[in-house]
């Protein structure tokens, strides 16, 4: 089993690497939006494992986008110091907020942090002098001046630290302590845990990852909106990738992410007109037939056989 891990992970980075010298700036677009999503699905999945539900995506990818883009604006700093930024406020956020909120649980949890991505997305378009308002801004340039190679580079280097730290992860102490706390709060409790400090470093961590990848979008597209940039949408499909690829592990997430990924663009192409019912059928599919996501079923299988 391990041997087959290895090849197929050596297959799939010689794949990523190789890539860019041999396919279109259209693919090399279209990779990088699967690779930001990914990025969100792991960042998610990564608080599931304590537990807690999140649905506020899209308020920590907002606040990313709009640090990031506003700090080169108006400060006039390099893109990459505004995505570093954008992390950073996310980040910051994350904790003033999680403080408050991580004593909730459950829905209780999930709807706040949906309603504070919401009340994010009224503040933005009710400060048009410093945001751009509902129409928005177009950011000075792009980062890298629009060159799609070298943006293809950041977001897989991006994504494979991600890919790397959820790995490492999921051997760490911090695992082993979300992992009692999502079984049995009070037995992880009683065991020495200290579920809050756990619950807000976790929560911290993630919500920098959602506005690290925020930033980038802004500076890869060069457009900022409230709309596009606190999109219900961002909360679904990172949910939805994480489900589909099995939540709780690393690689879930990620195949995931390229498997719906993919046949989305792929659809979008083919039925330009009904590309959403049929991505809605493939994904009900999925569910029905993969309880436990594609790799949650792999490994059951693969335990079965053994």
């Amino acid at each position: 089993m391990k041997k087959w891990n290895f090849l197929l992970s050596a297959l799939a980075l010689a794949f990523v690497f190789f890539l860019p010298f041999c396919t279109s700036v259209y693919v090399l677009n279209v990779v990088g939006l699967i690779l930001i999503q990914m990025t969100l699905a792991l960042s998610w999945d990564l608080l599931l494992r304590s537990g807690q539900l999140s649905l506020g995506i899209s308020g920590f990818f907002g606040l990313g986008v709009y640090t990031a883009a506003l700090s080169c604006i108006h400060a006039k700093i390099h893109p990459l110091l505004g995505i570093f930024f954008g992390g950073l406020m996310g980040g910051l956020f994350a904790l003033l907020i999680g403080v408050a909120v991580l004593h909730l649980r459950g829905m209780y949890f999930a709807i706040v942090t949906l309603a504070l991505a919401e009340a994010l997305r009224v503040i933005v378009r009710n400060v048009p002098t410093l945001s751009g308002g509902p129409e928005g801004m177009v950011l000075p340039s792009v980062i890298f001046h629009g060159d799609a190679l070298k943006t293809y580079w950041l977001l897989l280097a991006w994504a494979l630290l991600n890919i790397v730290i959820s790995i490492f992860f999921e051997k760490s102490r911090i695992h082993f302590a979300l992992t009692s706390i999502r079984n049995d709060e009070i037995v992880a409790e009683s065991s020495g845990v200290d579920v809050f400090k756990y619950l807000v470093c976790i929560f911290v961590f993630s919500s920098s990852i959602q506005a690290v990848a925020g930033g980038m979008y802004a500076h890869i597209y060069g457009f900022i909106s409230p709309e596009s940039s606190f999109s219900f949408e961002l909360v679904l499909l990172p949910i939805i990738m994480a489900v589909v690829g099995g939540v709780t592990t690393t690689w879930g997430p990620v195949v995931g992410a390229i498997l719906l990924g993919s046949v989305a663009e792929i659809l979008k192409v083919k039925i330009p007109y009904g590309h959403l019912l049929i991505y809605g059928i493939i994904i009900v599919i999925v569910v029905l037939f993969f309880p436990k996501g594609i790799m949650g079923t792999f490994k059951e299988r693969m335990q079965t056989n053994k």
